[in-house]
């Protein structure tokens, strides 16, 4: 512990497992006060008792929830430095190039992936400038830089938040509102393997041999785990950044280097 957010205020979606509950318990670690939030409420409640975070349900695509979640952070912690936007969806099942993908899918994957962000910059923004400034982190995907025709609307549902981060950064400028999109690769998390899971029915191989073709594809060589983009998280959201912002932070283990 470093204590480089220490007493910081910070709101993470999607915070009940996986990337976003490495996130949070990065951010308390380092002293923040964290706020998860979540449509899992059973396991919202887990992790905010394990990690010691506050907890509220809320699917972020729902406009009307996003006042209330910005309103419980001031009430329990005194204001706003930090949100991370991380709830989203990951694309399987059939039906999923650009050809084949359903309108229905499409529009799922928008609503949570890039309205779910643009709302929470919307909601967050006046209680960050009241506060003096601070940061945006939105959670992209290596997707957003790459070709990604195995799973169309999920690539450019990324691709839309890497777009939109740096538009939110150019508004936030000035009052010291600072908005970045992180990029992760293959983070062995429970949606990087239902993505794999999926694979390998599709194709018809053992598990395994497909698991070892997705390593293949990181010219580092393994698969990254969730603290490495909660580590890179906690740097965007402390002062040690305080000059970053409109950038996309890529890490992939050199995925992105190979497209």
């Amino acid at each position: 512990m470093t204590d480089r957010l220490n007493n910081k205020s910070c709101i993470v979606t999607g915070g009940a497992r996986g990337l976003g509950r490495a996130i949070a318990e990065a951010f308390i670690k380092e002293g923040a006060l964290v706020l998860i939030t979540d449509i899992d409420e059973k396991a919202g409640v887990k992790t905010a008792q394990e990690i010691g975070a506050k907890f509220a349900v809320q699917d972020v695509s729902d406009e009307d929830r996003w006042p209330e979640i910005v309103k419980l952070c001031l009430d329990e912690f005194g204001g706003l430095d930090v949100l991370v936007n991380n709830a989203g969806l990951a694309q399987t099942g059939e039906g999923l190039s650009p050809e084949d993908s359903t309108l229905a899918s499409w529009r799922r994957m928008f609503s949570i992936n890039v309205e779910g962000v643009f709302l929470g910059c919307k909601a967050t923004l006046p209680a960050l400038r009241k506060q003096g400034g601070g940061s945006i982190i939105n959670m992209s995907s290596v997707a957003s830089l790459v070709p990604t025709p195995f799973f169309t609307a999920y690539g450019a549902s990324k691709a839309a938040v890497t777009h939109l981060s740096t538009s939110v950064a150019l508004h936030g400028a000035p009052d010291k509102i600072r908005c970045n999109s992180v990029h992760p690769g293959q983070i062995q998390t429970d949606m990087h393997n239902d993505i794999v899971k999926d694979a390998a029915t599709k194709a018809g191989a053992p598990l395994d041999v497909v698991e070892a073709d997705f390593a293949s594809r990181i010219p580092m060589g393994t698969f990254q785990q969730a603290s490495d983009i909660a580590n890179t998280v906690v740097f965007l959201a402390s002062d040690d950044s305080a000059h970053i912002t409109g950038t996309q932070m890529v890490v992939d283990g050199g995925m992105q280097l190979t497209n």
